[in-house]
């Protein structure tokens, strides 16, 4: 059952994303709230804990170094870096990137559109969680991701399940205490990151489905 967003009470102005994120690793409950009267929780929980078997299913297709776009507390990075991969955890939360360094991550505060170490020279990018949606565009993300990696590099994305097409959506997150103003995000269905993967560059499109998680590897152009 979905929460009842009328339960959640409104509090002052409304503040940024960072600093709402923020509250909610400090173990605040947080629901994200989707502006056409939706709401479900953020499972910050969840992104704070180890790997589980299907976020396994998902690294195995991350090949060489590999930077973690949107790593949140970092266990994704960190499950790659204990089997000797080279990671590099990115997070425009400062928050987020200090519980990613805390596990022992290089981590890298900042936004995923601004300057990068390295670019162009990852094996893989990875936007897990729904990361897809960062800034509302994934065919702008796509594309900026293939720039990230190495030719023949790859973006390892995960995705709505088939049959949702591609929703570009606002929201905003809210805590008990507060409430962030509204940002982009955007969703991509399993049959349709095609088109958008192809116009970025990306030319080989895997689909795989794990106990129902959709994602997708992309391989960029040699």
């Amino acid at each position: 059952m979905e929460p009842d967003c009328d339960l959640m009470p409104h509090r002052d102005e409304e503040r940024s994303f960072r600093s709402v994120f923020s509250s909610a690793l400090l173990g605040r409950g947080c629901h994200v709230e989707w502006l056409d009267d939706r709401c479900s929780p953020l499972p910050v929980g969840h992104w704070s804990d180890v790997a589980d078997a299907a976020d396994r299913a998902v690294l195995e297709h991350c090949v060489g170094p590999t930077l973690d776009l949107g790593c949140g507390p970092g266990r994704m990075a960190e499950h790659l870096a204990s089997r000797g991969q080279r990671v590099l955890a990115v997070d425009v939360v400062p928050e987020a990137a200090a519980l990613a360094a805390m596990r022992g991550l290089p981590t890298w505060v900042g936004d995923v559109f601004e300057p990068l170490p390295e670019e162009g020279t990852w094996g893989t990018a990875l936007l897990a969680d729904g990361n897809i949606g960062i800034g509302g565009d994934p065919a702008r993300l796509l594309r900026r991701a293939r720039d990230l990696v190495a030719p023949g590099g790859r973006v390892v994305v995960d995705l709505a399940a088939p049959g949702s097409g591609i929703r570009h959506r606002w929201a905003r997150i809210r805590t008990v205490h507060h409430t962030s103003r509204p940002f982009r995000w955007a969703e991509v269905a399993a049959d349709a990151v095609e088109p958008l993967a192809r116009a970025a560059g990306l030319a080989r499109i895997e689909r795989h489905e794990h106990r129902g998680r959709w994602f997708a590897v992309l391989e960029a152009s040699r």
